[in-house]
């Protein structure tokens, strides 16, 4: 078991980290531990939950101290994370994250609050300013509720001391997310202030990021096995995959960052290849797995992966429409990169649930699909494949699966798409335009004959003959 060398109580906080949640701890902690061991001392974290209290009380009683597993296959090696100095939970007291953001000792403050804690509108990749708690922050800045609420207020605070601003570490999938976090930052502050707005966009830092591990809900096997692995109670252990990576652009405030690269993160200058290819692949895949697989009654990646009928759509997907028209960073083989994810899927200690991976979709097909999509209907190429993806994915809304049994959807407008499924009739041409129809999440693709005309295509036999049926009619016949 690996744990801390350093002395804890002499750690100085350098980084506030929104969204701690299973991958913060598992990804960017596990990195700075990493950068800590090697004797860069200045990065403690504080950690901030901005929606429940849990985090905080399961690792509050623990000094922040707790277990990370890594699992591959019957292998469980643990280490203990030390470098998590503190908890906040932003709707109990909202002051305390911004002085903990404005305070001079805070020279980054990272992200990873999910797509949907952006209030974006991911079909225009604006801020949606009709978002309750954006307009709730708007109308009260000394409670902010919203991350950009929260961000503006402790900037604010910073020009006030004339303080230099904090790095600003984007850590979720999105495409080019330091610049779209940039983007509906200053959406968000010039709103309310023009000069603050001025001072970020001149002086601030946003660099992108690709960041890539697999990481699961904690089950109780890994409670388990923190308590075989220490011989104390962790009440907050984490579990993750072997691999991990870390892209990020070399653009900081004053130049002040950990030395990561010490722990294994790439600096360049230029994230984008890399996160589209991971975006566009991994993600991508993940989240047809997720949908093909919940249909199918499966409750895990791993088990869907397994199927051999979803395993060669996974690769049919990869080489006849998505490797055509992704541009891979220089020296990467994108072939020998599917061969990677899959192996990855493939790993057994990491259950990853498919109701887990399937949440949120409204906010992850803009991200991870549609680019495919308008790329190759750009050139003039078919997309019957993820057409069928999202085609399982208007089915699965339907929440039910095809042996019957309910599906949990967790999205953010489900009750609105739900809603709109259940007004639209019976019939597979209303159910697809109803949601199709969305321009929030297809953007112009809302009206594009040729992406609505197949999606409809697969949802009928989706619908028609089961997930399964329909997905193996789609790799033989596309095969021949």
């Amino acid at each position: 078991m690996r744990r801390p060398s350093y002395d804890r109580a002499r750690l100085a906080t350098g980084i506030v980290h929104l969204g701690l949640g299973n991958f913060a701890r598992a990804h960017l902690a596990d990195y700075v531990e990493d950068a800590l061991e090697a004797g860069d001392r200045g990065w403690g974290v504080v950690g901030v939950s901005l929606q429940r209290p849990d985090q905080r009380d399961r690792l509050a009683p623990q000094d922040g101290l707790y277990t990370a597993l890594q699992r591959d296959g019957s292998e469980v090696r643990p280490r203990i994370i030390g470098c998590v100095k503190q908890i906040l939970v932003a709707p109990e007291d909202p002051a305390a994250v911004i002085r903990a953001m404005a305070s001079e000792a805070c020279r980054i403050v990272s992200l990873t609050v999910t797509e949907k804690g952006y209030c974006f509108d991911a079909g225009s990749g604006r801020l949606n300013f009709d978002h309750a708690v954006i307009q709730a922050d708007l109308r009260d800045q000394e409670r902010p509720r919203s991350l950009f609420g929260l961000l503006a207020a402790a900037l604010r605070a910073r020009r006030a001391e004339n303080m230099p601003p904090f790095t600003v570490l984007c850590c979720d999938n999105l495409p080019d997310n330091g610049r779209l976090v940039a983007r509906l930052l200053d959406e968000f502050a010039r709103a309310g202030d023009q000069a603050l707005a001025d001072w970020i966009a001149s002086r601030g830092a946003f660099p992108s990021t690709m960041v890539d591990r697999i990481v699961p809900a904690t089950t109780d096997a890994d409670l388990a096995a923190a308590i075989e692995a220490t011989g104390l109670t962790d009440l907050a252990p984490v579990s993750h995959e072997p691999f991990r990576q870390w892209v990020i652009e070399d653009r900081f405030v004053g130049g002040n960052r950990p030395a990561l690269e010490k722990a294994g993160a790439q600096f360049v200058d230029d994230v984008a290849a890399y996160e589209r290819l991971k975006l566009r692949m991994l993600n991508c895949a993940h989240s047809a797995l997720a949908y093909l697989g919940c249909l199918a009654g499966y409750a895990t990646i791993r088990d869907a992966a397994a199927d051999p009928v979803f395993r060669k759509f996974i690769f049919d997907l990869w080489r006849e429409e998505i490797i055509p028209v992704v541009r891979a960073p220089d020296g990467v083989d994108p072939h020998q990169y599917a061969d990677t994810v899959m192996h990855r899927f493939d790993n057994a200690a990491i259950l990853h649930k498919t109701t887990q991976v399937g949440s949120d979709g409204s906010q992850k097909l803009p991200m991870r699909l549609l680019p495919t999509v308008r790329e190759r209907l750009e050139r003039g190429a078919p997309i019957a494949r993820v057409a069928h993806v999202v085609a399982a994915w208007i089915r699965y809304l339907d929440g039910g699966d095809d042996c019957g049994g309910a599906i949990e959807i967790n999205d953010p407008l489900r009750a609105t798409l739900q809603a709109a499924l259940a007004s639209a009739g019976n019939t597979a041409e209303s159910k697809v335009a109803a949601i199709t129809g969305f321009a929030q999440v297809f953007g112009e693709l809302s009206d594009n004959n040729l992406f609505r005309s197949a999606v409809l295509m697969a949802y009928v036999f989706i619908a028609g003959r089961g997930v399964q049926a329909a997905t193996s009619a789609l790799t033989k016949v596309t095969n021949q």
